[in-house]
């Protein structure tokens, strides 16, 4: 997948324009978004590190895992013991298709001008995502709904792997493609007549992910949709933050008379929006 985001992004360089012909809603600022995305991707390696890590769990935790199933909340317990091969080949298709999903803004004349002010928030966007999902995955065990199937492997169910089901890094990064791209070519087409077909797609995909997810036994309900909440936040919030806004500070010299009639001279501050 790894390969998918790599193409999608050199693709949406490549046809990245010189010509400025539309005004960008956004500003980048190179210090603080290289610290944010250097952060993020830190924070990803760092996860994986804690992934990679992980220790297999034993046949006993294994058993009691299985003699508390009952404990498990409502919202989860209908998916214990789900594992279908065929429902998490399916999820790869949305979630691979998602990360193409900005590449609909070049076929837009206001936002290809700006190719690569996008490109460096999409990377953005989704650093913040993988530095989250990855320290979260590394640090938190849950079993993932296959493990509570005796009619899957012993050793599979023992792996690492298998407690990495809080939450779904899938749904996450699709939802982050997604509500990004809708984001953005709101806020450059902020009048289109198409926007609620592009919201809906948003919403759509990474909700088809997690229904696969849950169908394969990779995930419970709750997992799923804290992926979504994260990942549609963060594809929402990052271009948001990076809009121009109107408004300005000024400091200049004032004078005059107080109401007790007493002079003064300094400085003051006008904030306007």
């Amino acid at each position: 997948m790894r390969h998918t985001i790599v193409t999608t992004l050199l693709l949406l360089l490549f046809i990245s324009s010189n010509a400025q012909k539309s005004q960008s809603p956004y500003e980048w600022d190179w210090v603080r978004d290289g610290i944010w995305t250097g952060v993020s991707l830190g924070a990803s390696a760092g996860g994986l590190l804690l992934i990679q890590n992980k220790d297999d769990i034993s046949e006993e935790k294994l058993a009691m895992e299985i003699a508390n199933q009952d404990n498990i909340n409502f919202l989860d317990r209908w998916a214990v013991g789900n594992d279908s091969e065929n429902a998490n080949m399916i999820s790869d298709i949305p979630f691979a298709a998602s990360f193409a999903a900005p590449i609909v803004l070049l076929f837009d004349d206001e936002t290809n001008d700006h190719t690569g002010q996008i490109v460096g928030m999409y990377i953005e966007s989704l650093a913040t995502t993988a530095g989250m999902f990855s320290i979260t995955a590394g640090l938190v065990n849950r079993s993932r709904p296959y493990v509570y199937s005796e009619d899957v492997p012993l050793d599979r169910r023992l792996r690492n792997n298998a407690q990495r089901s809080f939450y779904s890094g899938h749904v996450a990064a699709t939802a982050t493609a997604t509500f990004f791209t809708a984001k953005v070519f709101s806020d450059f087409n902020p009048d289109a007549n198409g926007k609620a077909w592009i919201w809906t797609g948003a919403a759509v995909l990474p909700a088809a992910v997690g229904y696969f997810r849950i169908e394969a036994g990779q995930h419970f309900l709750t997992d799923v949709l804290l992926g979504y909440g994260l990942g549609a936040v963060t594809g929402y919030f990052v271009p948001e933050l990076h809009k121009t806004r109107n408004t300005s500070l000024d400091v200049y010299p004032s004078a005059g008379i107080s109401f007790t009639g007493d002079e003064y001279r300094g400085m003051a501050l006008r904030y306007s929006f």
